[in-house]
């Protein structure tokens, strides 16, 4: 009798922290959900619950509902903060400095940065999407202790080659690029393509 093995699903940490950008872990999260071959892990800070409400008008319940599996911040104890937990990747969007710091300086007081902790020491893709402006020197020194690590600073700077009609393609364009650095492929946003120059 012949065995049909599954191929296993590719695992990816969604943290959302309190900087404004909650649409881009929203986003994230509605696009995996889409992806059969991926299984989601959400967590939320404290301060990411209020940025999400003030900003999307959406409650836990309608959050919570979009990933797979979801984690409470304070829940140091939860699978993913195990190294022996295989997961490919995990991406903080948004990334606020507060985060940025604690994950610099392998400080783990919550699941967030403990998780993070795990990603770079199992050599596992981190992609932080810090979001602040101007940086001081000290976000900037701690962006390069993230990226010595093998973390990717990922500030979602938007692009406008494609043209974007809308936030929604600004958004868009963001997030399929993030996903690009984690080896899917959402097909959210065109590509660039050469300008032809006319001959001269």
């Amino acid at each position: 009798m012949s065995e049909h093995l599954q191929t296993p699903k590719k695992r990816l940490i969604i943290a959302i922290t309190g900087a404004t950008g909650a649409v881009f872990g929203i986003r994230l999260l509605d696009v995996l959900s889409t992806l059969s071959h991926i299984e989601t892990h959400l967590v939320v800070s404290e301060a990411g619950w209020l940025t999400i409400e003030h900003e999307l008008g959406l409650n836990k319940d309608a959050v919570r509902q979009r990933a797979d599996v979801v984690h409470a911040a304070k829940n140091i104890g939860a699978s993913i903060s195990s190294g022996s937990y295989p997961c490919d990747g995990m991406i903080v969007a948004p990334c606020s400095m507060k985060t940025l710091a604690a994950i610099a300086h392998g400080y783990s007081d919550n699941l967030i940065s403990r998780a993070a902790d795990v990603t770079l020491k199992e050599r596992r893709r981190l992609t932080l999407l810090v979001r602040e402006t101007p940086l001081s020197l000290i976000h900037l020194r701690n962006m390069t202790a993230i990226t010595e690590a093998g973390g990717l600073i990922f500030p979602p700077v938007p692009a406008f080659y494609h043209q974007p009609k809308s936030i929604d393609d600004i958004v868009n364009h963001t997030v399929a690029r993030v996903l690009d650095a984690h080896g899917i492929d959402a097909q959210l946003a065109p590509r660039w393509s050469s300008i032809n120059d006319s001959p001269e």
